[in-house]
This record gives structure tokens, C-alpha cells and sequence, in this order.
């Protein structure tokens, strides 16, 4: 992906984004620089957090990159998926019923969420929630539609 500008955010940009990952995800940014980056051939809007690709905004909501939630673990609107989903959910494949062993319950259908495996706890996608986070275990049916995940474009990002 080629960088098509990069321009440091003003103290109110970095506010709107530091206060609305703490109320969302449990998230305290800790960081010195924040820049926005538009790219030439990609929708992605990023904000680079002392450099590194951690803040995606999506329909103009911010939230944690895969790698910003790795490097920031957010205690809130999490979703765990089990070993067997790890290479779906890896691949961009929307998360399923079955493959989910745990879903924070404040998640509502709209929200934004984290994808998580449960064996090493890392993070593996970014993506929207298609049902409230009580109704998400099960056997069948999407519940998460993917936006971001490892390997995407986004993910290979760097500068």
C-alpha cells in the first residue's frame, strides 16, 4: 500500500480517539505522536501511534488495529474464538456460532469488535457484530462480519 499523506493530528483528533478507545475497548493509549495516513489505492483510514499502524477508523469510528490490539489488549468487546477458527478467522472468513468459546455481553449488534483466540490470547480480527454479544455462542449462523484481520493489507502494512 503506498502512502499517499501523512499528517500529524491536532491535540482535539488525538482526544476524540484516545476517549473513545477507553470507553469502548478498556484501552489507555499511551503514546507521543499520532499522524494520519491516507493511501493512494485503499480505503483504509489509519492513525499511526508513534509510528506504528494501532488506530483504524471504520464509518468513521475508531478503533484498535490487529496489531493495536495486540499491543493495547482491550478489555472490552472481545470475542473469543476457539483452535478451529484460528485459520478461518485469519483468512478474512466472517466468525461463526461455533467457533466462538466466549463474547463480552455489553456487545450489541452494530459494535465493533475484537477477535481473539483463546489458547495464546492473541488477537486475530477486527470486526462488526451482527448479534448482541448473550446471543453469540451457538451452533449456527454469522455473527461477526470481518473488516480487518492478519495478512490483510492492513496487517502488512508498514512504513
Amino acid at each position: 500500500m503506498q502512502v499517499k499523506s501523512r499528517h500529524h493530528l491536532r491535540s482535539d483528533e488525538v482526544g476524540a480517539i484516545t476517549d473513545a478507545l477507553a470507553a469502548n475497548l478498556g484501552v489507555e493509549l499511551d503514546a507521543d505522536s499520532f499522524e494520519k495516513v491516507e493511501f493512494a489505492e485503499s480505503n483504509w483510514d489509519v492513525v499511526l501511534v508513534d509510528g506504528e499502524p494501532f488506530v483504524l477508523y471504520v464509518d468513521g469510528e475508531p478503533f484498535l488495529t490487529v496489531q493495536g490490539a495486540n499491543e493495547y489488549p482491550p478489555e472490552k468487546h472481545v470475542v473469543t474464538v476457539d483452535a478451529g477458527a484460528i485459520s478461518f478467522v485469519s483468512d478474512g472468513a466472517d466468525i461463526m456460532r461455533p467457533g466462538i468459546t466466549e463474547a463480552d455481553p455489553d456487545i450489541s449488534e452494530g459494535d465493533l469488535v475484537a477477535i481473539n483466540e483463546e489458547t495464546h490470547g492473541k488477537f486475530l480480527a477486527i470486526g462488526r457484530a451482527m448479534t448482541d454479544g448473550s446471543d453469540m455462542v451457538g451452533d449456527s449462523d454469522k455473527v461477526v462480519k470481518s473488516i480487518h484481520h492478519v495478512g490483510d493489507d492492513l496487517f502488512e502494512f508498514t512504513i
